[in-house]
């Protein structure tokens, strides 16, 4: 079997195993509070899982190869800073799980616009890469994606389990 056929289905096998599980784990709903706000500190490298307002979690990220500064075009290799909403999940990725940012927003869509640019738009929270050209080590401490925000892959079972549908994320310098 081919290894991304291989990662694909292990990955599809978890996630419907979670699914099937979750009803049957009550007592286990209070282990795992459901944010409703994630936050995330560029220049600290840290994304926090919030509940009314308090920090619950913390993870290790990695970002853009070029960390510094706000995205303004599709390419640039930067992590974007605003507020958004976690749009959609992508259990079947060419990373360890995905969820998708909603970048751009409509302000950014008319700078981009006015600029001539466009602004991207496959920002995502995702675990490590299915396929990866590189040593785990280095995915641990280099900046690596294109702008998207990298976890590792437990740390990304954590954050697909803990975060509802459309929560809002705010993304710091």
């Amino acid at each position: 079997m081919a290894r991304s056929s291989y990662s694909s289905n292990l990955i599809s096998i978890f996630v419907a195993c979670t699914i099937l599980c979750w009803p049957l784990l009550p007592a286990a709903a209070a282990d795992f509070p459901l944010a409703d706000k994630i936050l995330v500190e560029k220049g600290k490298r840290k994304l926090h899982l919030l509940l009314n307002g308090e920090a619950f979690k913390t993870y290790d990220i990695a970002l853009g190869v070029v960390p510094n500064g706000d995205k303004v075009r599709e390419g640039d290799q930067k992590t974007p800073e605003g507020v958004y909403r976690m749009d959609k999940r992508n259990p079947d990725s060419d990373y360890f799980l995905s969820i998708h940012i909603s970048y751009p927003n409509q302000q950014e869509r008319q700078e981009a616009k006015r600029d001539g640019v466009n602004p991207g738009g496959q920002i995502m929270i995702h675990g490590q890469p299915n396929e990866p050209n590189y040593s785990a080590a280095y995915y641990r401490k280099e900046d690596w994606t294109n702008g998207c925000i990298a976890v590792s892959n437990s740390d990304m079972i954590d954050i697909w389990l803990m975060t509802p549908n459309n929560v809002p994320i705010e993304i710091l310098p």
